[in-house]
């Protein structure tokens, strides 16, 4: 991010902290798309991630005095985004099981897909069952490392590695299924 940038954030931050409406609105319009983006991967239901991203500006609004600045405005808040959704999908009951020991055949990690529509892969992530696509998405699309997933979800680090490789294979199922359709 430009040094001016960073100097407009500063500023619309600094003004948000002392309630300024304005500033507020704009840094909603800065950041509202993708963190509703990054949300509706997790909860996959328009509907929740629009509450859940409602929630998570007035939440963020109402906790500005604790963002220090250690990180990006946008990295703390998608924080309160992913926690958010978390607490959402917890609250639906979702216990994440244990899957000990899984044994993917060596030859299947290193198989390769064909050119697939991202709008197709976007809808296979949404049918993959809640446990196993929340992995997914904070694994490979919001960058968490399994120790860092196990600590948020409150399970184990073996935990996320066997959900994030069900969540994998799950999804190579459907897309071959998707593909051979196609053709």
């Amino acid at each position: 991010m430009g040094e001016k940038n960073l100097e407009t954030h500063a500023k619309l931050i600094n003004g948000a902290r002392k309630g300024d409406q304005q500033s507020m609105y704009r840094l909603y319009k800065l950041y509202v798309q993708a963190m509703y983006n990054t949300c509706i991967r997790m909860v996959s239901n328009q509907y929740d991630a629009e509450d859940i991203i409602q929630e998570s500006f007035v939440k963020a609004f109402n906790n500005l005095d604790s963002f220090r600045g250690e990180s990006s405005f946008g990295s703390w808040l998608k924080r309160i985004v992913i926690n958010l959704s978390i607490t959402f999908l917890r609250k639906k009951k979702q216990n994440f099981l244990e899957i000990e020991n899984i044994q993917i055949p060596s030859n299947e990690s290193e198989e390769t897909l064909p050119q697939v529509d991202p709008k197709l892969v976007h809808e296979s992530i949404k049918s993959l069952p809640e446990k196993a696509r929340v992995v997914l998405n904070l694994y490979l699309l919001e960058g968490y490392r399994h120790k860092e997933i196990a600590e948020i979800l409150k399970i184990t680090e073996s935990t996320s590695k066997s959900q994030y490789l069900r969540a994998k294979k799950l999804l190579r199922e459907k897309l071959k299924k998707e593909i051979r359709y196609e053709y």
